[in-house]
């Protein structure tokens, strides 16, 4: 005789479960299926079939820094939260007089975040070896961070999400930071800030596409370059241009930090037909832009400037949305690049 048993659970217990399930769903470093990645390939595919007229085209890079004034002028300070991750996936960030130093709780930002393990095997942290042949000569006479004996440059910086967590750390080391974007609103915005110190910082307006524009700092001065969403902004064909540019003023032994959008990421999937100006690259409705990298293009980029890869990868993440209980496929790329040191005879 067969003894059957009900279990009755109750709505409170159901929804336990359920959001048990959600959390347990919740990976990183996830491995796609080719079903999954055939499935992302064709979404793309399809939300990019109907492009933006070509003579319409040009106004979203012509009129670029028009849009993200708009952007920071509605949004100010409050769409991306603080990259406290930053020192977990970079900490190559960390000054050298700095070593020990104990740093925030770190936190994880949704739309992006980090969550690369920079201990792990894929991401072990490269310490910076400096030249004996990068003494800094110049023939500016002064310029902001002169005396510094560490310096960082943080392109695209927006708001200063990555801007004040960097000068909260760097305060009272021998480190100076250098922040530029080419919207004034969100300069306006990081000097205005109450965190904002002169002293270890100086945030200036500047096109990183318009390599004839001098910088406030000389060729060959910065140990640390940060790229975080900012090369996704710009149209793919002037990419290579403004990274060959930025490499020139690394140290030897000096650093790029890169980190943005990867193919086939969620955001690229949800855009509709009508807003791809090219392959893999679009407008959002605000008028801003994004480009959705592969790490063999992010190679390219960075070989081609002269750079030397330390590290190459996707970060592909499953996160859950436990509000509205979406499940959501994540990419980004991530990378570190280093100037090679002339060996002098």
């Amino acid at each position: 005789m067969k003894i059957q048993f009900t279990v009755v659970i109750t709505s409170t217990e159901k929804e336990v479960l359920v959001k048990l399930m959600f959390i347990l769903c919740s990976r990183d470093h996830v491995q796609w299926t080719d079903e999954e990645t055939e499935k992302a390939r064709q979404k793309a595919e399809e939300n990019s079939k109907e492009k933006i007229p070509v003579e319409e085209q040009s106004k979203y890079d012509r009129e670029a820094h028009k849009y993200w004034d708009r952007f920071y002028e509605m949004h100010q300070r409050k769409f991306f939260r603080n990259r406290t991750w930053l020192f977990t996936e970079f900490p190559e960030l960390l000054p050298p007089d700095t070593a020990g130093l104990c740093l925030p709780e770190q936190e994880q930002e949704q739309e992006q975040g980090g969550g690369v393990d920079s201990c792990s095997e894929s991401g072990n942290r490269e310490k910076q070896q400096p030249c004996a042949s990068s003494t800094l000569t110049s023939h500016m006479n002064t310029f902001p961070g002169q005396h510094a004996a560490f310096r960082i440059l943080e392109v695209g910086c927006g708001a200063g999400n990555s801007v004040f967590p960097i000068i909260s750390t760097i305060r009272g080391s021998k480190a100076f930071l250098y922040c530029c974007d080419f919207s004034s609103q969100a300069i306006e915005l990081i000097q205005e800030h109450p965190d904002y110190d002169p002293a270890v910082c100086h945030a200036f307006v500047r096109d990183i596409c318009d390599t004839a524009s001098p910088f406030p700092f000389p060729p060959e001065s910065l140990d640390i370059i940060l790229v975080v969403f900012v090369l996704s902004a710009i149209h793919p064909a002037r990419a290579q241009d403004a990274v060959r540019a930025l490499a020139g003023f690394l140290k030897q032994g000096g650093i790029v930090l890169f980190r943005d959008y990867g193919r086939y990421d969620l955001a690229q999937l949800r855009f509709k037909k009508g807003q791809c100006l090219s392959e893999n690259f679009y407008t959002r409705q605000d008028g801003t832009c994004v480009y959705f990298f592969t790490k063999d293009e992010v190679h390219h980029l960075f070989s081609n400037a002269g750079l030397e890869e330390l590290q190459n990868l996707e970060d592909r993440r499953l996160q859950v949305n436990r509000g509205k209980k979406v499940v959501m496929h994540r990419v980004w790329t991530q990378s570190k690049y280093r100037k090679p040191c002339l060996i002098s005879d």
